[in-house]
């Protein structure tokens, strides 16, 4: 993949998570679907609620955790848990992947928050 197109998808994935629904970019409107596993719905609301502003405010992106620069998975510590988000590209009716990620025309995002012992 070049370092334009993983730009492309980063991009479009910085928006989707951020904005919680579908996004408009210069590439196109983004769609998609945000779900969360049975381990992080047990948490207290509270701490749900934060987690979910942390996803979407995450922004500690770097080689080590994203190396193809896609912006597609983040990790962060809260309270005594591991809390992982991330972000799976679908063709239009989630049954496949997408056949081109960097296409919104193409792609359904699904973002899943999760505890990472659930990964």
């Amino acid at each position: 993949m070049s370092n334009e197109t993983a730009q492309k998808i980063a991009r479009q994935n910085d928006l989707f998570r951020k904005n919680f629904g579908n996004s408009n970019s210069e590439e196109g409107e983004i769609k998609g679907k945000y779900s969360v596993t049975t381990g992080f719905n047990s948490l207290p609301l509270g701490q749900r609620l934060a987690a979910t502003i942390t996803i979407r405010n995450f922004d500690n992106f770097n080689s080590d955790n994203d190396p193809y620069k896609e912006h597609d998975i983040g990790q962060f510590k809260q309270n005594s848990h591991t809390i992982l988000w991330k972000i799976d590209y679908y063709d239009t009716n989630y049954e496949y992947g997408s056949p081109e990620p960097s296409d919104p025309n193409q792609t359904r995002r699904v973002l899943t928050a999760m505890l990472s012992n659930e990964y």
